[in-house]
């Protein structure tokens, strides 16, 4: 039986860097079209230092030469295209700054675990239930969780009897997140803190 030459269909595309050509290794692609990478026949200029309007493209780049500044394209859907006059270095840098500070501002999620054995006493309960209170006053998330060790998995359903009374004792502090679960040998619930009225 004849052997039918291996063809590995049509090669796919080089990765572009938004019209403006293949990517080269290494190259870092910006997140705006500039000056010449600008393809439209014109633009519509914003900005402090021009008169805002449509300006062809050959003259949206002379102001910008003329001021020795970049043309970016910062509306590329609009029609025409909306560009600005400035600094790109000095954009990209606050831009990036802006993005750190966001990142910083953004709370960092914090879970506490509560363990339990499916046969926890009133007085270890107690222990941990006021625990739990005081994670969730401080903003953190509860993962309670019943452990079962070997035959214990029996009591599975005191497990989640257990885990049903910790998240109704704790109503006034937290909203349960996710209903209890069983992974391999423990139980898990959820709780998050209830935000508080302003």
């Amino acid at each position: 039986m004849e052997k039918k030459p291996f063809n590995p269909g049509p090669r796919p595309p080089r990765p572009t860097n938004n019209n403006r050509g293949p990517v080269r290794r290494g190259e870092k692609t910006n997140p705006n079209l500039i000056n010449e990478q600008i393809r439209a026949r014109e633009v519509r200029l914003v900005g402090d230092n021009v008169t805002p309007g449509i300006y062809s493209i050959h003259e949206a780049r002379n102001i910008a030469d003329e001021l020795e500044l970049d043309l970016v394209e910062i509306s590329p859907n609009a029609e025409p295209p909306v560009c600005k006059i400035l600094d790109y270095q000095k954009y990209l840098y606050q831009q990036k700054k802006k993005q750190k500070e966001i990142k910083a501002k953004a709370t960092k999620v914090v879970i506490k675990e509560i363990r339990f054995g499916p046969q926890t006493d009133d007085h270890d309960y107690n222990f941990k239930l006021k625990h739990a209170m005081g994670f969730l006053q401080e903003g953190s998330k509860v993962k309670a969780y019943v452990f079962f060790k070997g035959r214990s998995i029996l009591f599975k359903e005191q497990g989640e009897v257990l885990l049903l009374r910790f998240a109704n004792d704790l109503e006034d502090y937290g909203k349960v997140e996710q209903m209890p679960l069983l992974e391999g040998k423990r139980m898990i619930i959820m709780l998050a803190p209830k935000k508080t009225k302003a």
